[in-house]
């Protein structure tokens, strides 16, 4: 079983910026899809972003499209999300996924075998 930790949760204001990051342990995700989703309370888990084995794909939900970005560096075995602007509905638990691709990724759960314990983002005044 992979073993992925997420860091870099904590309380924001509306406006406000956060980095997610995800990093593998005992395993390179050099050759691994990486995914971030969220669940608030109440709701069903959410895709966010998703970026390929190289780095040379992203995808991001509708909802967060031109705030978040999704990046890597293999070097630092990390995977990151970048939240800009954050709003009171991305409060949530942030996960990261891992999944062996040779290229491309999907923003779907299903998609992933490997996930994170999460990371809690909260945005509130």
């Amino acid at each position: 079983q992979l073993q992925l930790v997420e860091s870099g949760g904590g309380l924001v204001q509306p406006g406000g910026s956060l980095r997610l990051s995800c990093e593998a342990s005992a395993f390179t995700l050099d050759f691994y899809a990486i995914g971030w989703f969220r669940q608030a309370p109440g709701k069903e888990r959410e895709g966010v972003s998703c970026i390929s084995s190289s780095g040379g794909s992203t995808n991001y939900a509708d909802s967060v499209k031109g705030r978040f970005t999704i990046s890597r560096d293999n070097a630092q075995n990390t995977v990151y999300l970048q939240m800009n602007s954050l709003k009171p509905e991305d409060t949530a638990v942030y996960y990261c996924a891992a999944e062996s691709a040779d290229y491309g990724c999907q923003i779907l759960a299903d998609y992933f075998g490997s996930w994170g314990q999460g990371t809690q983002v909260t945005v509130s005044s």
